[in-house]
């Protein structure tokens, strides 16, 4: 299955799950008339394959929460790459140093306008988005909501000002309309 028709078959997946499952973050009613997540289209263009700069010493960094409450991660290292000609860099975060999946939440340019205003997530597993010579796969196609955009019954870290990008990251998933 190429990456394309696999970030196809992931969205389906999830579509159904919000749809039809008793654990979708959607509340009930809209869980009712659910007729699927917007997404922007699949584009090269925001799948990278970038090294880690890794941190020497991981520092504690305490994030703000949706709820006003606060969670610490490990600020774990760096990607650098570029969108639209202008050269940008996102932390990546683990909320414990010996898990090997990285965190890597952000907000850009169209935050608040076409996606979700608080930000967006990438979740980097090594077995999914380690290429064989070690490189890192972030692929903004992946790019998701955190689950406080469908309710308000969760709490979700928020990206710190260091992953504010100054850039639209067209890719990934868009803002939740509830129909409201």
């Amino acid at each position: 299955m190429s990456w394309q028709a696999q970030i196809e078959h992931e969205r389906e997946q999830k579509d159904r799950y919000f749809g039809d499952d008793p654990r979708s973050p959607l509340p009930d009613d809209e869980q009712a008339t659910f007729d699927g997540l917007e997404y922007y289209p699949i584009d090269p263009d925001y799948r990278f394959e970038l090294p880690l700069e890794r941190y020497d010493e991981p520092e504690p960094v305490v994030v703000g929460t949706s709820t006003d409450g606060e969670q610490e991660y490990l600020a774990w290292g760096e990607f650098e790459f570029t969108v639209d000609g202008e050269t940008v860099t996102l932390q990546a975060y683990k909320s414990d140093a010996d898990e090997d999946r990285l965190w890597v939440p952000f907000r850009d340019e169209t935050s608040g306008e076409e996606t979700y205003g608080a930000g967006r997530y990438l979740d980097l597993e090594p077995e999914h988005h380690r290429t064989d010579d070690g490189e890192w796969l972030l692929d903004f196609n992946e790019a998701y909501n955190p689950t406080c955009a469908y309710s308000d019954r969760y709490e979700c870290p928020l990206p710190p000002m260091d992953n504010w990008l100054e850039v639209p990251i067209e890719a990934g998933e868009k803002a939740y309309d509830d129909g409201h």
